[in-house]
């Protein structure tokens, strides 16, 4: 088996994936030699190659066939690369060195003292907050991202003097499991991934084999009712955390203040008092309170928490305000699962009471459209208008008689209708005022800005 201290090179296939180009930058900084492909040119792509990291984006199977001899050189791959990309069947046919990201994440990540963070849905946020936490406090911290912090503009946060990392835990592919974190924390559970779990019950049994992974005198933090077989590592504390409800951390006296939140923070040890959370969302107050957990059980003290919370910016996509004025609000969001979209419809709803919400849905993958189509018309239907994109196949290739209708002609809301990213910008023009929430994981967010061009527009007609 390869170790990282023999390598001078790294290539990864699928250098644009959000946790692949956190590694690409961590391997970078670290003084090796990183390049690697994609299919696809990003912004993301074009910042890691002004950091000078070379990125290709077409198949090269023979020139990566010589780059590879040159030295001893680690490629690491997605599960999301297609097997008939040219260059990994070069790879593979001549036994280079291969590895997962995830991993290439636990060979780095279990040898310091991780907080890992799991969950169907929020981990990106509580991780980043988390990370942000923890690398403003004394004790400092390392961190691999699943999403760009507004903080530091970057997934990948390093630190020279710190045991301390954050990583997300990735359920996909049962990825997590190359994790043996000092502390967790498990945000969901729900059912997803159905092409790869085949049932719910394989995702709860997944989970809690991760549970089981944390280091003796460790600790686990779970949302409160998920189910936790705490018998499968009994050298381990046990936590709770919930919004509102008891718990061993949840909040009190929750008030909202300008699209900001403030609320007491209740802990094992006593309650914080007065936390600013200047950032939109009640899910976000939750979030909070999961990343303060770990940061708290890590070593963290009631003041950085406050100082560190109260700076908080967000992560692009994830209830991500991109224009106000008097007329709109137009948000971006992330949310790609029924519970997800659920509880960013929520979110609006509580901040902009009494206004029209207006949603564009893009369904991310034909595996999980067809799992989920009636959670998400009972989601949409939540809107008051609808509009809903072609489906974002990302790795899958299509799947018969699965098209975007699946969950449109679902939807009781007669405010609806289908459209295609091309039209988007034009359908733009008759939004009515309110709130224009743009949701999914796919490209949608390229359309964000011609959305945004033509609500200004109509406010200047």
């Amino acid at each position: 088996m390869i170790g990282l201290a023999n390598i001078t090179q790294v290539y990864f296939l699928g250098i644009g994936g959000i946790g692949m180009s956190a590694l690409a930058r961590y391997f970078k900084h670290a003084g090796y030699e990183v390049s690697g492909y994609d299919r696809t040119e990003t912004a993301l792509t074009r910042e890691l190659q002004s950091e000078g990291i070379d990125i290709h984006f077409d198949d090269r199977p023979e020139w990566l066939t010589a780059y590879l001899k040159k030295g001893n050189c680690l490629v690491v791959f997605t599960p999301a690369v297609p097997n008939d990309l040219g260059e990994r069947i070069v790879v593979e046919s001549n036994g280079f060195p291969m590895k997962k990201r995830s991993e290439v994440l636990g060979m780095i990540c279990n040898e310091l003292s991780c907080c890992a963070v799991a969950g169907t849905h929020g981990k990106t946020s509580v991780s980043t907050m988390l990370a942000h936490i923890l690398y403003t406090s004394t004790l400092g911290c390392t961190a691999f991202l699943g999403g760009i912090s507004k903080n530091y503009r970057s997934n990948l946060l390093l630190s020279s003097d710190s045991d301390w990392v954050v990583a997300e835990a990735d359920e996909f592919d049962r990825s997590f499991l190359r994790l043996f974190p000092n502390l967790a924390v498990i945000t969901s559970m729900d059912a997803d991934h159905l092409d790869i779990y085949g049932s719910e019950e394989a995702i709860v049994d997944s989970f809690n084999a991760f549970a089981s992974q944390v280091k003796s005198e460790g600790a686990v933090v779970i949302k409160k009712g998920l189910p936790i077989d705490k018998t499968r590592n009994q050298n381990i504390k046990y936590y709770t955390y919930s919004l509102n409800e008891q718990a061993d951390f949840f909040a009190e006296n929750i008030q909202l203040v300008d699209e900001a939140y403030q609320f007491d923070l209740v802990h094992p040890k006593g309650k914080i008092e007065g936390m600013h959370l200047n950032y939109p969302g009640l899910m976000n107050v939750e979030n909070a309170i999961a990343a303060s957990s770990l940061a708290l059980l890590a070593g963290a003290n009631s003041e950085e928490l406050m100082v560190a919370l109260a700076a908080y910016q967000g992560v692009k996509r994830r209830f991500d305000i991109q224009y106000r004025s008097e007329q709109f609000v137009l948000i971006d969001d992330y949310a790609h699962h029924p519970e997800e979209l659920r509880a960013t419809i929520t979110s609006v709803r509580d901040m902009y009471a009494g206004r029209k919400v207006t949603g564009v849905f893009q369904p991310h993958l034909y595996s999980r459209t067809n799992d989920f189509a009636d959670g998400f018309a009972r989601e949409l239907d939540r809107l008051d208008n609808v509009v809903l994109l072609d489906i974002y196949p990302a790795r899958e290739k299509p799947m018969p008689g699965v098209t975007s209708s699946l969950i449109f002609d679902q939807i009781q809301n007669k405010n609806k209708q289908l459209a295609t990213k091309q039209s988007l910008p034009e359908l733009a023009e008759k939004f009515d005022p309110g709130v224009i929430l743009m949701m999914g994981a796919g490209d949608i967010d390229t359309l964000v800005e011609p959305v945004k061009k033509k609500l200004m527009e109509i406010e200047h007609v």
